[in-house]
């Protein structure tokens, strides 16, 4: 087991200089510091008595994602993880990175110089600095909707894709529809290639056909519906699935603006179900995340890593809110 001294031995500092620098203190240059973190990380050092009830420290991390009111996506996900949490006497700090932050601060010794047991990654791009640190990380940690291979201390959180793009195919082909199209959240992006799989799944379990011009990828706004609606509609479309429901409400709008209702001529569904599918015009049927149990979800698996279980992928059921956009087809050439 790497000690101190081994550390002090390795930079040619004294035992008392590696000490201030593990814990903080302020008489060191803040260059030292990090040297004495990113050789303690790479010696294999860990802390005594880090998981200690009077010491014990969880973080959240989070990227491209809005939290802070009660309607935004990452609120309820971080309520949950902190609900669970707080049986069990851990102490939570939430702090929102960049990709800047990220090239700055390496992961691991990040974690090392704040005494953080675990950690929670929310909205993380496949391209951040963080990622490619992950696959050697020691350090317990958790993504949300993303994954890393061949580390026993990285678990992942998320709901199931394929439920519950499969849901939403089902109550459409109930309805009549057999040429639905897929209006999918940005390329590249784990999650959304998760749920054009499962789009491609359910269509061919359906036998419902489909092509590149039923399907797109854009980022999540409103805006960005506008591009692909009145193409999907030329190709006589019935039914739009959406990757979220920011991406549902600008489909919703950009149908009235050419002229069609909503669900008469086109249906739309969207997924997360996040407040506000309900006040929408018409009231938005929506793939439901229950983003507060995904939050303790996440805690669970975080605190089964600390203490030596290793889990992969972790995928929580989906449902289906069925509300007004969504009504039988009517076939239109």
């Amino acid at each position: 087991m790497t000690t101190i001294k081994d550390i002090a031995d390795r930079l040619g500092v004294s035992s008392g200089t590696v000490s201030k620098g593990l814990n903080g203190a302020d008489d060191i240059s803040e260059a030292l510091r990090d040297k004495i973190l990113e050789t303690a990380v790479e010696m294999g050092y860990t802390k005594k008595g880090l998981h200690r009830q009077d010491t014990r420290k969880l973080c959240i991390f989070i990227e491209n994602m809005d939290y802070y009111l009660e309607d935004d996506f990452g609120y309820d996900i971080i309520l949950g993880f902190r609900q669970a949490a707080f049986k069990e006497s851990w102490d939570v700090e939430v702090i929102p990175v960049s990709h800047d932050f990220q090239i700055k601060r390496p992961y691991d010794p990040f974690m090392l110089g704040r005494n953080i047991s675990g950690s929670l990654l929310i909205g993380f791009e496949l391209n951040d600095p963080w990622m490619k640190e992950l696959s050697t990380t020691k350090v317990p940690t958790i993504l949300f909707d993303n994954y890393i291979r061949d580390n026993p201390m990285c678990g992942s959180v998320g709901s199931d894709s394929d439920e519950g793009i499969g849901l939403a195919i089902d109550h459409l082909a109930y309805l009549g529809h057999r040429k639905i199209a897929f209006l999918d959240g940005p390329q590249g992006s784990m999650i959304s290639e998760n749920r054009m799989n499962a789009y491609r799944h359910n269509m061919e379990k359906h036998d419902f056909a489909y092509s590149n011009r039923f399907i797109a990828y854009e980022p999540y706004s409103m805006e960005a519906a506008s591009k692909h609606v009145s193409r999907f509609l030329d190709v006589g479309v019935t039914a739009i699935i959406c990757g979220n429901d920011t991406l549902a409400f600008g489909a919703i709008e950009e149908c009235k603006r050419l002229g069609y209702s909503v669900p008469d001529d086109v249906s739309i569904i969207g997924f997360d179900d996040i407040p506000g599918c309900d006040k929408c015009d018409p009231p938005l049927t929506s793939v439901k995340q229950d983003r507060i149990q995904l939050g303790k979800c996440c805690y669970y698996v975080l605190y089964a890593l600390v203490n030596g279980v290793s889990l992969s992928r972790n995928l929580m059921r989906t449902t289906l809110t069925v509300r007004s956009s969504t009504a039988k087809a009517k076939p239109r050439r």
